[in-house]
């Protein structure tokens, strides 16, 4: 009998020298010095991407090896458990072989980048193996599908009271308060209402990486994860309202100076401050040395902003801004951009109330309950002590600092998408009937449903994963971005896969998949694109 706890650590070795086969290609192509050049980059994009995807799907594998050890050696090991790593490891193996997906059309296939032979020795492996013949096959599909219908899970538990503990109290949370809502509030594109905000908040959502000395819940990154992923399970928007305060209290919590700490972060851990981020220009996208808002400094030392900023989310409510602008016009790129700490009134609709502060509403298919705008600063008036942390030309280097935690959370909140996308699947396959069976006794619906839930505990595990990382204080700058790829594209294929398991009617705007297909959209793109995330990984293993 295979033990396939073992033959999974085994494939997860051999998975990362396959891994470590290409960033040696990737290397000698773009560093032949040993630095890496971004022209050189920039033209073998392919290469350096197809290895970011190849390293991603490695350390997934070895992430869900890792999972089942785990299980194992606590003694929660069951069918379901090896079934699903069974499925999930087989396939990410095979893809590592013949082809790693990096969009609908683009795949990462070893002859075109080169190691081909890396391959064939990967293939070869005695674990490796293994997987391909037995791992994901129609049987362990079936299999795991016929559990999935019986209301099991794949192991959730994290050897930890307390974290468990705040998965059980968010998910119940969210089914109960968010997810009977979230479609109306869709549909009508509506705010999430205040009355909600003010339950999260009693809850701690706003607070749980902020220091306990000022009303935060003191909590690491793998807590943090866990509630997005379960109240982005009941609604993305709900998991998404928890984003900006976790910038702006990591922005400020390590950046800012003790009164600006003392000033904000009780607010914002309390809920009573609404933060919002303000980095994003309409011609610079990610491009964020060619940022051109203006603070200038008045004469009482207060800051005047000038400028342009798009797809701000949650703007009108917000309490404050965290800005990334340009404080010195003569030093270009990153060394003249500084943070500022903007403090505004709240505004419904495109109503701004503050002077030299206007915004219009940028209309989208999802991700509705907090709504996108672009702003305009005409003369707007920022206080003297809104420079974070005090010094000029250090905006860049503070932004920084937050990328990590926040891929990581758009990757816990796409895993929370992806299942509910499973969710919804799972209870339209086995309520719908066609020629008189269930849609989930269907083979090809059977498949789905099982690489809907294998592909989530691989991304899921990788997502944990860089949180663990985070949290020991280590830099996860790759894990994270790595995270966020991989899970953001398994929430859009779950979410196609559920529109297309209800047919007509998923796409038909009074059935939620058609709202979670929207929602799952936006999250290849925001936090840094997957084509960004992919060069960001790529550049920076090959530079290791």
């Amino acid at each position: 009998m295979t033990d396939w706890i073992a033959s999974a650590a085994a494939a997860a070795t051999a998975a990362r020298i396959y891994a470590k086969a290409a960033q040696a290609k990737v290397g000698a192509t773009i560093a032949p010095s040993g630095k890496v050049e971004s022209k050189l980059a920039d033209q073998q994009q392919r290469l350096v991407h197809g290895f970011a995807w190849i390293a991603t799907t490695a350390e997934a594998i070895a992430a869900t090896a890792d999972w089942a050890a785990r299980g194992q050696g606590a003694g929660r090991q069951r069918e379901i458990d090896v079934l699903t790593l069974r499925i999930g490891v087989g396939e990410y193996l095979a893809q590592l072989i013949g082809g790693v997906p990096m969009s609908q059309n683009e795949y990462a296939r070893p002859g075109e980048l080169g190691i081909a032979d890396a391959a064939a020795t990967l293939a070869a492996d005695e674990a490796v193996k293994t997987f391909l013949a037995d791992g994901n096959t129609a049987e362990t599909r079936l299999a795991l599908a016929n559990l999935l219908r019986g209301g099991e899970l794949p192991d959730e538990a994290l050897d930890d009271e307390t974290m468990d503990m705040i998965r059980e109290q968010f998910r119940t949370f969210a089914a109960d308060r968010i997810a009977p809502n979230a479609h109306a509030w869709h549909l009508a594109d509506e705010l999430i209402p205040d009355a909600v905000i003010a339950e999260m908040a009693e809850l701690g959502v706003f607070g749980v990486c902020i220091e306990e000395e000022f009303g935060g819940l003191g909590l690491g990154k793998l807590a943090m994860c866990l509630v997005s992923e379960e109240l982005s399970r009941g609604w993305i928007c709900a998991g998404s309202l928890g984003t900006r305060s976790e910038i702006a209290g990591e922005l400020i919590g390590q950046n800012g100076t003790a009164e600006q700490k003392a000033k904000w972060l009780p607010g914002i851990a309390s809920g009573k401050i609404l933060p919002t981020a303000v980095f994003t220009e309409p011609d610079t996208g990610s491009d964020l040395a060619s940022v051109r808002t203006r603070a200038i400094r008045q004469d009482d030392g207060s800051w005047s902003l000038k400028g342009s900023k798009t797809w701000i989310t949650h703007a009108g409510r917000a309490d404050v801004m965290t800005v990334l602008c340009r404080t010195d016009p003569n030093t270009p790129g990153y060394g003249g951009l500084s943070m500022m700490l903007a403090a505004k009134g709240r505004s419904e609709g495109t109503n701004f109330p503050d002077e030299g502060l206007d915004g219009s509403e940028i209309e989208v298919l999802g991700y509705r309950g907090m709504k996108e705008f672009v702003l305009s600063f005409d003369d707007f008036k920022v206080a003297e002590d809104g420079l974070l942390g005090g010094n000029e030309g250090q905006g860049f280097k503070q932004l920084m600092k937050t990328f990590e935690g926040a891929r990581i959370q758009t990757a816990a909140r796409a895993i929370g998408v992806g299942w509910n996308a499973f969710d919804v699947a799972l209870r339209y396959a086995t309520e719908r009937k066609q020629f008189g069976k269930q849609l989930a006794d269907f083979p090809r619906v059977t498949d789905k449903l099982a690489l809907m839930v294998a592909e989530l505990v691989m991304a899921r595990e990788l997502t944990y994963s860089s949180a663990r990382h985070k949290d020991k204080g280590q830099r996860c700058d790759i894990e994270a971005g790595m995270a966020k790829l991989l899970g953001a594209r398994v929430a859009w294929s779950n979410a196609d896969l559920n529109v297309q398991i209800h047919g007509g009617n998923g796409y038909a705007l009074e059935y939620e998949a058609s709202r979670i297909l929207c929602d799952a959209r936006i999250l290849n793109i925001f936090e840094g694109a997957a084509e960004i995330q992919a060069h960001v990984i790529g550049r920076g293993l090959a530079a290791a």
